[in-house]
């Protein structure tokens, strides 16, 4: 272990202690023999492109294109390929992206692939090179372009536009920004969307043919890169399949061992209730046979976490590359002095292991990403969250529950869900062969694990609704009627035409139309909109505020709620609105300035009546919380950022995630400057004092 300024006393103290031994047989049943004999690196060969690759390049010259393809079969390629074609013609590319991270690695990959001074990026976080013939960024960024082209009465500036990880289109959250975007985006601009497998492709390819009047190419690849081999660890430490493959014509029937060990009513259990499985021994298993490097599934951050004090066998397994790990790890430490003091750096560096979840730093999680991407690592523990859009790859993928937690509750595994985590197994051009391997236990239904490995891939449905924000958008630039017509072109209208008779066609189609009308009423009574559906002055600016909350923060500007002179009370307010965690909200008075306390007790008196209303007319309204307004002064007056997190008891990547949403929120109030130039200004400075290290890093910006 490495001793001086990283690792505390505490940490020293923790792993001289024996960690309880619990031995696994480490053994392979005799059915594996063959499979695990075909485990090794493939034969290295000049790149030939597949058939679905070079089929959707055609299909693009001529149409709209739908790719949908297993996770790592090489769907990049074909955006990249038809960038370099549109660049040569002197035509721009706009490519969208759900996240962020995801965003700024392909500006990475295209800057390096097209030149830097080709491509740009818009993130929100990020504006570099807006202007380049090249634009990487997220959908809400696209979104908002195409809001602000309509308005202009001008056509987006681009001439071909990829959205990657286009299932998202049935994101229960954020599927509505991907159905605005086909719904606005002008048909003379040919789309291509690249898709994890999803059920209804072609019928996602008709509702756009319909409403785009141009054709919509299906391209469809069903095979893996890499094979895949279900296994399941049984709690004496014995691999074995998951399946008997080729016993049951085209469904998931157990192997007759993991049957037995299934029906035995005095099961064996690799761990105790309330305990997590003996990881070392599991990773000393998986060893044995080359099943190296691994991603964990665990339903929580707690379990990530805790799992990598189950790994200090491991520690002999990683002096050849610990040097390494040594040196990558201080090359992002020069960037952020944060990853250097990291409180699992220890774990990373002499265990090869890592936690990966929401709960971790940006930048911490980057580490990680770069040290598996690299082969360095052994295993990394991680929520389901790391199965979506990071290139994240391992020989062999580990579950240890059947559902996972969707933000509010625990929920079975979708297909979907269930095939974009199993994609991280097997690499591309490193495996021959891949491995996802059921793990007995408390949450493991191993019976539907098997049925989800021969499950067809989920359909995609809309998630469309209507907002204010979307309403007062629309509204710029678009009568009441002709929003009616636009609304009728939705993915849900037509799911609902198609299933439906044709004798109350009229009344199904008609059910955003009557919910945008319940909107477009509740804005005409503040205010916002006339009688005759137009835009009223405040209105117009309030349409700039493209947030989750715009009534509440344009009622705080109207009544002069909201402090415009303090930059360090503004972002604490802001925060109050893009806080939408249900955490305890209990917070020690001591820990709350007066100043602030007193500008919350304004604003909630203040904003009383039309979040009555709002409830009244059965409108979204979300409690004011004052517990990340503190956190937030705490963090834009200056205080370390450990300390905040420590004080507030809040997780860094929540923390982080906090402070990204705030700027967000910021940047919108900076975009008011017209109507409210003070307060655009003093969101500019608090904008400037929240995003600092370790947030924001030397590296990421």
């Amino acid at each position: 272990m490495r001793k001086g300024k990283y690792f505390s006393q505490k940490t020293r103290d923790h792993w001289k202690r024996p960690a309880p031994r619990v031995r696994l047989r480490a053994e392979a049943d005799a059915k594996l023999k063959r499979v695990f004999a075909s485990i090794g690196i493939p034969d290295s060969k000049p790149f030939k492109p597949d058939p679905f690759q070079l089929e959707a390049l055609e299909a693009i010259e001529q149409a709209d294109c739908l790719v949908t393809a297993p996770t790592g079969s090489g769907k990049t390629w074909i955006a990249e390929q038809a960038i370099a074609r549109h660049l040569e013609k002197g035509m721009k590319s706009w490519y969208a992206s759900p996240l962020k991270a995801l965003s700024n690695a392909k500006y990475t990959e295209f800057s390096n692939l097209f030149g830097a001074e080709n491509v740009g990026i818009l993130t929100g976080d990020r504006k570099e090179n807006s202007e380049a013939p090249i634009i990487v960024g997220t959908t809400e960024i696209l979104r908002n372009q195409l809001y602000d082209a309509m308005h202009q009465g001008m056509s987006l500036s681009a001439d071909f536009v990829i959205l990657d990880e286009a299932h998202f289109l049935g994101d229960e959250d954020r599927g509505v920004v991907w159905e605005e975007i086909l719904i606005y985006l002008p048909s003379r601009i040919p789309i291509l969307m690249l898709s994890a497998t999803i059920g209804n492709a072609h019928e996602i390819a008709d509702w756009l043919s319909s409403i785009r009047l141009r054709p919509c190419v299906v391209v469809e690849e069903k095979k893996r890169p890499v094979p895949l081999y279900a296994l399941f660890l049984h709690p004496s430490g014995r691999l074995m399949p998951l399946l008997s493959y080729g016993s049951s014509r085209g469904k998931a029937k157990l192997y007759r061992k993991v049957m037995a060990y299934e029906n035995s009513k005095r099961s064996m259990r690799l761990a105790t209730a309330g305990k997590l499985p003996p990881f070392g021994e599991i990773l000393r298993v998986l060893r044995k046979y080359r099943l190296l490097p691994a991603i964990f599934f665990l339903k929580s951050r707690a379990d990530c976490d805790k799992a990598l004090a189950l790994c200090s066998e491991n520690r002999q397994f990683v002096e050849d590359r610990r040097e390494i790990i040594h040196e990558k790890i201080e090359l992002f430490s020069s960037q952020s002095p944060y990853i250097s003091r990291h409180h699992q750096r220890w774990e990373l560096e002499n265990l090869a292991v890592a936690a990966h979840h929401s709960g971790q730093l940006p930048s911490w999680k980057l580490v990680i990403e770069n040290l598996m991407t690299q082969g360095l690592l052994d295993a990394v523990f991680a929520t389901s969250t790391v199965a979506a859009g990071v290139n994240f790859p391992a020989r062999s993928v580990v579950f240890l529950n059947s559902d996972r937690f969707n933000g509010s509750e625990f929920k079975p595994l979708t297909p979907t869900e269930f095939h974009q985590m199993t994609g991280r197994a097997g690499r591309r051009g490193m495996d021959r062969i891949g491995f996802a391997v059921a793990v007995p236990g408390r949450f493991m239904d191993t019976r539907f694990i098997a049925k989800l490995t021969t499950s067809p891939p989920a359909e995609v449905l809309s998630q469309i609704r209507i907002n204010f924000s979307m309403v007062l958008n629309l509204l710029l630039s678009h009568f009441p009627e002709q929003i009616k017509e636009l609304l009728s072109r939705s993915f849900a209208t037509y799911l609902m035409l198609k299933e439906k008779k044709a004798s109350i066609y009229g009344e199904d189609q008609l059910f955003l139309w009557r919910d945008f009308v319940r909107h477009l009423h509740f804005l005409q009574s503040r205010g916002f909109v006339s009688e005759k559906g137009e835009l009223t002055d405040d209105g117009k600016w309030a349409s700039r505020l493209r947030i989750d909350q715009p009534l509440l923060v344009a009622e705080g500007l109207r009544e002069d709620l909201l402090p415009d002179s303090d930059p360090a009370l503004l972002a604490a307010v802001v925060a109050i609105f893009v806080s939408d965690r249900e955490t305890d909200d209990r917070i020690h008075n001591k820990l709350i300035p007066k100043a602030l306390l007193s500008v919350f007790l304004s604003l909630k008196k203040g904003l009383k009546s039309l979040a009555k209303e709002m409830a009244k007319n059965r409108f979204e309204v979300r409690p004011l919380s004052i517990k990340p307004a503190a956190t937030m002064f705490a963090w834009a007056t200056g205080r370390a950022w450990n300390v905040v997190c420590s004080t507030f008891e809040i997780e860094q990547g929540d923390m982080a995630m906090l402070v990204l949403r705030t700027a967000d929120n910021l940047r919108h109030l900076v975009a008011v400057s017209d109507t409210f130039p003070k307060i655009s200004n003093t969101a500019e400075t608090a904008i400037r004092r929240i995003l600092r290290d370790p947030v924001v890093t030397e590296y990421e910006s």
